[in-house]
């Protein structure tokens, strides 16, 4: 059970649930199919987020502390022949990969819409168009002004001035735009890479510490940590036994070699 929920009810019920308990778990032995591997090797996940908004519930294994220590003073090759530690990176991988479809839907639903990315486009173009024309106008005034055009260089400055106003203010609408467009709009929300939450980027520093010392960031940003261990430690060892794989090819080429030379 979820760790918390566990010591709720021993609190509620005091000896009884320490003998309930024992009694459920006393024929249990490490590899048991009702034993929580992922508690074994480190913390069920199902323990990391109660009384959150990713609660998972009660876990539907057995924690048995007696089989953790147990467990805990295996040697390294005995963990390693019963294989728990596989199923508890697989375990983590599950949730983390749920955790990360959730961060990537929730990234889609701060996005523009078709309508504002259509605007958008719409106010680029014009600002790039009145620019043109503005660089265009100003060019037209000096050769009019060289050429003593004096009248014809005023309305071709009133023209530049026209678009300089409108162009001023497409700015304006695009800035506008981009600050409230998506869901997220005045909020400016961003979503927390770690654990899906929605953050405000006008949230204080006492509101973003609440967020990160909270419990289910806390949670996945153990599980990610863990996996990301694991994971490199996979690697290493992979590449160790490379290594060994190529020191013994070296080893065979050499004694075939010693072979040759002495049958010549």
């Amino acid at each position: 059970m979820a760790a918390e929920q566990r010591r709720l009810l021993e609190q509620l019920m005091g000896d009884q649930f320490a003998n309930l308990n024992t009694s459920k778990t006393a024929d249990l032995t490490l590899s048991s199919p009702q034993s929580c591997r992922s508690y074994l090797c480190g913390t069920c996940p199902h323990d990391l987020f109660t009384n959150t908004k990713q609660d998972l519930g009660p876990c539907p294994k057995f924690h048995a502390e007696n089989l953790k220590v147990e467990y805990d003073a295996l040697s390294k090759s005995e963990k390693e022949n019963m294989g728990f530690e596989f199923d508890y990176s697989r375990d983590m991988q599950r949730h983390i990969g749920q955790c990360d479809g959730r961060i990537d839907a929730a990234q889609r639903r701060l996005e523009k819409t078709p309508d504002e990315i259509r605007r958008t486009g719409v106010l680029l173009r014009t600002i790039s168009d009145l620019s043109r024309t503005i660089e265009a106008g100003l060019l037209e005034i000096r050769v009019l002004g060289e050429n003593g055009s004096v009248n014809l260089a005023a309305s071709e400055f009133f023209k530049v001035r026209t678009a300089r106003a409108a162009k001023e203010q497409a700015e304006i609408d695009l800035k506008a735009l981009s600050d409230t467009s998506g869901p997220s709009g005045h909020q400016k929300l961003q979503v927390c890479d770690v654990c899906g939450a929605y953050l405000s980027r006008l949230d204080n520093d006492r509101r973003l510490a609440d967020h990160f010392y909270g419990k289910m960031h806390l949670g996945y940003a153990q599980m990610r940590r863990t996996l990301h261990k694991d994971n490199l430690m996979s690697l290493v060892r992979e590449m160790m036994i490379g290594e060994e794989e190529m020191e013994g090819i070296a080893v065979e080429v050499a004694e075939e070699a010693e072979e040759e030379e002495d049958g010549d």
